[in-house]
């Protein structure tokens, strides 16, 4: 694939914040005091089988950079009272989701790892007990794994629980840059678990990495990105740090003065878009990459692609339950988040009630917004007649002002657009969370969100 032309006055132009449309609206819109009633209807109102998202939010320690809820803690009895805790929680949405199959699992953190073997069995028991989850049964059942957390030992028995899917964190592979960050993890341990891995038969293996870290340069991150292809992960993440130290106190402890800005930071991500194009991996999305055979790369080519709050899915945007605190569900046009801080979730579950915090019912406009930001951000396409013959509207009219919005990117080159279709361009790739932005009649301005680039 040809390498992508740099152009310093679009970098420059467009340095800008944006949401990652992870959903639409952005969680930011959920409001307070929603009702319970209304997730239960949700639940209960549809039969679609449901994805499973469980949020862990324990680490043993902390890292620098990190934008998570999480718990950081050496007390590994901790985690028994949040499983305990868990177990009233699913006894709660159990009657609400008996009627649904329960096809993925995707446990997040935190550092889900965290979990002893033990501790793991437990979960996995309580997911069969009280939702009827069977792995044997599921489609894809994965785990974020912190490698300096985990050992052959654990990914064997994570095998034999049923996963199949591992996401490895990795970040960067130079010394200084871990340092900075507070996460030292030798390369050969990761790349004896990733071997692992491979030989115990996990379906697909998923190494995160992050530019714009501190002290990271276009030798050191060439080296990281030659090292991550060595170990010829199935897909690939690539992440940029957002820096919001005003919202992440550990974040204030990362050297400003060592981070690259700019264009400078932005070349990082061409560097690894060339690096893996070069290696024959498909292009996914805005920052995900995988190799042409993987699940994920052939549901972009068959146009079922997928986001919502995991990211990049083949499964289920209007169908994801989130277990744990702090977790976001969208079911049935209904989003709604668990409240964030662990006193409050085990207040809640004592008091027997669900631990939603804030939630929010889709509009018949906001679903058809939603529509045309997912066909953008996984798809970089929208077929306008499609949109008008499912919709019922004359897009030309509907989103006229969305239209006129896109018009400096046509202008430059990152869209285009005729009667029948919009089209992001490869380079418009880059930029694709403006270009959805368009369409957001939510949207907000000043530091709510990361620099899209």
């Amino acid at each position: 694939m040809q390498q992508l032309a740099w152009n310093r006055q679009l970098v420059d132009k467009y340095n800008i914040n944006g949401p990652r449309y992870t959903s639409y609206p952005t969680a930011l819109e959920l409001r307070s005091g929603f009702a319970n009633d209304k997730v239960e209807a949700a639940l209960l109102e549809s039969d679609q089988p449901l994805s499973l998202y469980l949020h862990i939010p324990f680490c043993h320690q902390l890292c620098y950079y990190c934008g998570c809820n999480k718990v950081v803690t050496r007390h590994q009895d901790k985690a028994d009272r949040y499983l305990t805790a868990l177990a009233q929680e699913l006894k709660l949405y159990a009657p609400l989701v008996a009627h649904r199959e329960k096809r993925h699992l995707h446990l997040g953190g935190g550092t889900p790892t965290f979990l002893t073997s033990s501790q793991l069995t437990r979960l996995m028991a309580l997911l069969q007990t009280e939702l009827g989850f069977s792995p044997a049964q599921a489609g894809e059942v994965s785990i974020e794994i912190d490698p300096r957390s985990c050992d052959k030992g654990k990914l064997a028995h994570l095998r034999k629980l049923g996963f199949n899917r591992v996401s490895f964190g990795v970040q960067d592979f130079n010394d200084e840059v871990q340092i900075a960050i507070n996460r030292v993890q030798p390369l050969q341990r990761v790349r004896s678990l990733v071997n692992e891995a491979r030989a115990l038969g996990f379906a697909s293996i998923n190494l995160d990495i992050v530019y714009g870290l501190p002290h990271q340069t276009q030798a050191n991150f060439a080296y990281t990105l030659n090292t991550l292809l060595s170990l010829q992960p199935d897909r690939v993440s690539i992440f940029s740090y957002a820096h919001l130290p005003s919202r992440f106190a550990a974040q204030r402890k990362i050297p400003e003065e060592a981070m690259l800005q700019g264009a400078q930071k932005q070349q990082l991500l061409l560097q690894a878009i060339d690096a893996l194009s070069a290696a024959g991996y498909q292009s996914i999305g805005m920052d995900h990459f995988a190799k042409p055979h993987d699940e994920l790369a052939v549901a972009q080519r068959e146009n079922r692609m997928q986001r919502n709050f995991q990211g990049y899915t083949t499964h289920g945007s209007d169908t994801l339950l989130g277990l744990g605190v702090s977790s976001i569900s969208q079911v049935n046009g209904v989003v709604w988040q668990h409240v964030k801080d662990l006193p409050d979730y085990y207040s809640r579950l004592t008091d027997q009630a669900l631990p939603v915090d804030k939630g929010f019912s889709l509009s018949r406009d906001d679903r058809l917004r939603g529509a045309v930001i997912s066909e953008l951000i996984c798809h970089f396409h929208v077929d306008l007649a499609a949109v008008a013959k499912q919709w019922k509207i004359d897009p030309e009219c509907y989103f006229a002002a969305a239209l006129q919005q896109l018009q400096p990117y046509i202008e430059d080159g990152l869209v285009t657009i005729d009667q029948h279709n919009i089209q992001v361009t490869r380079l418009g790739q880059l930029w694709v969370r403006l270009i959805c932005a368009c369409f957001d009649v939510y949207q907000r301005q000043g530091n709510s969100f990361s620099k899209v680039i």
